[in-house]
């Protein structure tokens, strides 16, 4: 019952050990903090370096270039804005190569609203990402699916960005990962730091096993006929909480976790659409741009005459940021109680 900062961090430490991982690093990455969400507590080849997130992807490129296979942190994606040329860059390397040379780097950040962050750390940063060609993108809604795609960003030759939800690096998850204790205060006891002096402490670090999610693959985590819903991230567990209420109403719903935003998985998606005729896209990213206007479109383009209502989206607020009150958080993204309204409409209006 791993949650998923530590999931991320086990597979950080698989990576080390099994994978090549050579370095990872950002602002207060390494010791004593470990990150400031605990992702990177006791890895042996973790480093801090100062707030400068152009030196810390330019250092990532350079380690990639010369062979090696770096992780490296963005604190919160709210600052990757500053490097956007440089992605640009890196997605570049192996199309303009012909495949020669490799850009095996991997860039993991906080992701979206939840934490009452305020203006700076409430951002999302997924349709931002899947506009830059040449890097695959992830974004895992619980802890098994974090280790698991961790370690398929680690193994691929590509550049991929893995965002992490900050509102639910903290959420555990009942499905163990391979290799990790079942008690989870005995993975605490194993993995956490000590709280005040860490001087001399080392994590104790379980047997862990390889479990590597294919880049690109979705997962349908509720199975119904009402409706499609696609989803990700934060927003996931809400639009499963909302099918499992709406349940109860006789409503049943097809819920996916799409876990890749690019490459994803419109073969899953596609199936569930012929099934339903009914589509629902839930994100919490800003309204104009977002990327499932994306995916809107291609289900209309691909699925116009199986719909048998229009297709919809709910989506965060278009506003430059997210205030620190509370009251400004909760109308600015999707909130369960907005989630369950969408897809009862969804589901109750007339074809």
């Amino acid at each position: 019952m791993a949650n998923m900062a530590q999931a991320v961090r086990m597979a950080l430490h698989y990576g080390e050990k099994h994978l090549g991982v050579t370095d990872v690093f950002g602002e207060d990455v390494g010791p004593p903090l470990g990150g400031v969400f605990t992702a990177t507590q006791g890895l042996k080849t973790a480093w801090n370096t100062p707030l400068d997130e152009r030196g810390i992807i330019g250092t990532a490129m350079g380690i990639a270039y010369a062979g090696g296979r770096p992780v490296c942190e963005i604190q919160f994606c709210d600052y990757a804005f500053n490097v956007l040329d440089m992605f640009k860059i890196a997605g570049n390397q192996r199309w303009a190569s012909g495949g020669g040379f490799d850009m095996p780097l991997v860039v993991m950040t906080p992701n979206g609203a939840g934490i009452r962050g305020s203006l700076y750390h409430s951002h999302s940063f997924e349709s931002w990402a899947s506009r830059l060609a040449g890097w695959k993108v992830v974004m895992p809604s619980n802890a098994r699916d974090a280790y698991g795609l961790m370690l398929a960003a680690i193994k691929d030759p590509n550049p991929v960005l893995v965002l992490l939800p900050k509102a639910l690096l903290r959420a555990k998850d009942p499905r163990l990962i391979p290799g990790e204790p079942a008690d989870p205060d005995e993975l605490g006891r194993m993995i956490d730091a000590p709280v005040g002096d860490r001087t001399g402490w080392e994590p104790n670090w379980p047997e862990l096993e390889d479990y590597t999610i294919p880049i690109g693959t979705a997962e349908r985590v509720r199975e119904g006929a009402s409706g499609t819903v696609i989803s990700y991230g934060r927003t996931l567990p809400l639009c499963v909480q909302a099918a499992d209420e709406l349940a109860h109403r006789n409503h049943t719903f097809d819920v996916i976790d799409l876990r890749s935003i690019f490459p994803y998985d419109w073969e899953l998606i596609s199936r569930s659409v012929l099934k339903t005729g009914r589509v629902l896209i839930v994100n919490e990213d800003t309204e104009v741009t977002n990327f499932g206007e994306h995916l809107l479109r291609r289900v209309v383009d691909e699925h116009f005459y199986d719909l048998v209502v229009r297709p919809r989206t709910l989506m965060g607020k278009h506003v430059p940021g997210i205030g620190m009150n509370q009251n400004y958080e909760l109308n600015s993204v999707p909130q369960l109680g907005d989630i369950r309204a969408a897809m009862w409409e969804l589901a109750t209006e007339a074809a």
